[in-house]
């Protein structure tokens, strides 16, 4: 199944909600969810901590629970660009798109150089060109910002 813009916005805003959702739980306000080939969710992940993103927790236990064929019809999406440790997750774990709706530069300017989240500047399809195989990665979405960025505004 291909998936389409409209598809890639709803899915987007899930992951807002998602990240809200850790947020409320006292965590930073970033979410993850996974999409199998059916365009069905079959996981979603809030951040936990500064070690143990969204992106990288929900590769882990996709990668545990799914076998690699099936991930690489998966599409990972993620309310901002997967970091440095979060792409190399999801091309360890067979991911075989990412869906972003801001980049990591653009969290570089919410964040400033806040400790809680030392942001590297190193774009997620750098990661993956030193792969082996290929990751489809699909994003920014710029009519996005406003709902992505709202709970991100006050955090940090």
């Amino acid at each position: 199944m291909t998936l389409n813009h409209d598809d890639h916005i709803q899915h987007l805003r899930h992951t807002v909600k998602v990240a809200k959702r850790a947020m409320s739980m006292g965590r930073h306000p970033f979410g993850a969810i996974l999409v199998g080939p059916d365009n069905q969710v079959i996981a979603e992940q809030g951040n936990i901590d500064t070690l143990n993103h969204a992106e990288s927790t929900l590769c882990r236990t996709a990668y545990s629970n799914y076998p690699i064929d099936y991930l690489q019809k998966c599409t990972l999406y993620t309310s901002f660009e997967p970091c440095a440790m979060c792409s190399g997750s999801c091309y360890w774990a067979g991911i075989g798109t990412i869906v972003y709706g801001m980049s990591e530069k653009r969290l570089l300017e919410l964040t400033g150089n806040n400790d809680k989240n030392p942001t590297m500047s190193l774009p997620c399809r750098d990661v993956f060109s030193a792969g082996q195989r290929q990751v489809q990665v699909i994003g920014p979405f710029p009519e996005l910002e406003q709902e992505i960025v709202k709970d991100h505004l006050n955090f940090w």
